[in-house]
């Protein structure tokens, strides 16, 4: 009798290794429906690269600065509501993307930092290992709503889904995971934990009943929203109408009621109804124009706000605060007052074309901003930058529906608009994008075009150029007797610049031209860059009506 041959003996199965916890982080984030991680790799990240490459499922956009992937993930986030995910080397690389992050915080955006650490051997003895900080976790827990470490693979999903948690749930913010650089290959088995439900806090109806009597009561009520209400623009518009309110926006609620609609207000028309206002309703927004950009508030005003962070309410010092989603408030709110009162379109629309003609003065940035808005189509998405046209963008750009406007907030940071945009068209690669900026802040990522042609990100970047920092030598030379310092640039040629990365590079000289330029830009399906030579100070500044002087000086 033959007896078989080894090779002919059953082949038993090797066992299945447990994953990584690179790996667990990719399930984790899969489970969470991520499909893009904006990314720029480095040693103690080579792991979760690693597990990206091999799950390939999700897509990872690289980038040329830390900075840009924390702001495209920034981006992401303002136009999606979803959270935006970036990942980074830890020590240098955080603080690269630092100024992104803090925009997230201040702008109230989901946005999720994926960090590694120093080798958990080193961690605290101040060795001086690659990429060490003396306390990094201490550090980003003063710029993020909730931050961890974690030490061993078994950490990670629950860690994760937390993460995803708090960017998500209650006031949306962002966050940070860090896994050391020697724990992100060690493997452990381990469950991958999906999304958890996240707290949605019940309507007080006291709370609705006393702010209901308050806006009866009201004969000019007016309605300031903010990023919190971009979800809940229908109950906002419903509102509005039955009460024939003004809905005024700053940056971040632009669009929750169109320009377009009768009640849809920017700032510098809202400020023409502020005398007269007796009840604001704050709807997810920190008020700003109330306490800080409006003079004169008006005798006996009453505040109402509605908002799911508990802490606004103590902030703004509400008469009635309503702490729940911004969405079921509202609602709960426009089923308690009383009927529909009589419709005020004339009178609104009246007020806003003359207030309209009032601001004409503020001169080419308007003209430009009109060119804008007639070739972008309605869906389309503008990314305002901290230069003057990004102020007059602020009331002197048509928006017509929620994150279509997208907006760093107060932080204010400069050059935060072209890498924000990226994201912005990474979120939606069939929606227009276009990005406004000074040549100032431009040039803080214009190596950006690189990756805009790389990964096919077709942003337009219309580049206003009057050779300074215009806002800091406009301020300089009138606050110091003519005396200007740090502000005056020497730049590049703008187009050419573009064509040498492969985006296409156009120049446009008045409005008519810009049209012209973003007619071909959409049209060439390519990353583009219109360049706008500009002269600094023509017109008035927009400041005057973004802070206006009070009657009473």
């Amino acid at each position: 009798m033959v007896q078989p041959t080894d090779d002919a003996q059953e082949a038993v199965p090797m066992p299945i290794p447990p994953p990584t916890a690179a790996d667990l982080i990719v399930d984790g984030l899969r489970a969470h429906g991520v499909d893009t991680v904006f990314g720029l790799p480095g040693v103690q990240t080579y792991d979760l690269f690693d597990s990206l490459a091999r799950a390939g499922d999700i897509r990872v956009i690289g980038a040329r600065h830390e900075q840009t992937v924390a702001y495209m993930a920034f981006g992401y986030a303002q136009a999606t509501g979803r959270p935006g995910v970036y990942t980074v080397v830890p020590g240098p690389g955080v603080l690269n993307a630092s100024a992104a992050l803090l925009s997230a915080h201040g702008a109230s955006a989901p946005v999720l930092c994926l960090t590694s650490e120093i080798p958990r051997a080193y961690l605290g003895r101040g060795l001086g290992h690659l990429h060490e900080m003396p306390d990094q976790l201490a550090t980003l827990r003063t710029i993020t709503k909730w931050s961890a470490l974690v030490e061993h693979p078994a950490e990670v999903p629950d860690a994760l889904a937390t993460a995803f948690r708090e960017a998500t749930g209650g006031r949306p913010r962002p966050v940070s995971l860090a896994v050391p650089w020697d724990v992100l290959g060690l493997r452990a088995p381990a469950e991958v934990a999906g999304p958890r439900p996240l707290p949605r806090p019940a309507v007080d109806p006291g709370a609705v009943k006393e702010a209901a009597k308050l806006l009866d009561g009201a004969k000019h009520p007016m309605i300031m929203v903010g990023g919190g209400a971009r979800h809940a623009a229908a109950e906002v518009r419903a509102l509005a109408e039955r009460l024939q309110a003004p809905v005024v926006p700053f940056r971040g609620g632009r669009g929750i009621v169109g320009d377009d609609h009768p009640l849809g207000f920017t700032c510098v028309a809202g400020f023409e109804r502020w005398p007269e206002t007796d009840v604001v309703v704050g709807i997810g927004s920190r008020m700003e124009l109330s306490w800080f950009r409006w003079p004169d508030k008006p005798a006996g005003l009453k505040t109402i706000l509605l908002d799911i962070d508990p802490r606004q309410a103590t902030r703004l010092e509400a008469d009635v605060a309503i702490v729940a989603d911004s969405a079921d408030a509202t609602a709960a709110l426009t089923a308690a007052v009383g009927p529909q009162r009589t419709d005020r379109t004339a009178e609104f629309t009246a007020l806003k074309a003359a207030v309209a003609e009032r601001f004409a003065d503020v001169g080419p940035e308007l003209e430009y901003l009109r060119a804008i808005r007639d070739v972008l189509p309605r869906d389309g998405f503008f990314v305002e930058e901290i230069c003057q046209v990004g102020f007059a963008s602020y009331f002197g750009f048509e928006v017509y529906s929620p994150r279509t406007f997208v907006t760093c907030g107060h932080q204010g940071t400069l050059g935060f608009g072209y890498p924000t945009a990226l994201g912005v068209q990474a979120a939606f690669p069939g929606r227009p994008v276009v990005s406004v900026t000074g040549d100032g802040g431009f040039m803080f990522a214009a190596q950006e075009l690189a990756t805009a042609v790389q990964y096919g990100l077709n942003v337009v970047a219309v580049v206003f150029d009057n050779g300074h920092y215009g806002n800091v030598h406009l301020d300089q030379e009138r606050l110091f007797e003519g005396r200007a310092l740090g502000g005056r640039l020497r730049n590049p040629d703008f187009a050419r610049l573009a064509e040498t990365f492969g985006a296409l590079g156009l120049t446009a000289r008045t409005p008519d031209d810009l049209r012209g330029a973003l007619d071909k830009a959409f049209a060439s399906g390519r990353p583009a860059l219109v360049h706008v030579p500009c002269e600094l100070g023509v017109g008035a500044s927009p400041w005057k009506y973004l802070m206006p002087k009070s009657d009473r000086s």
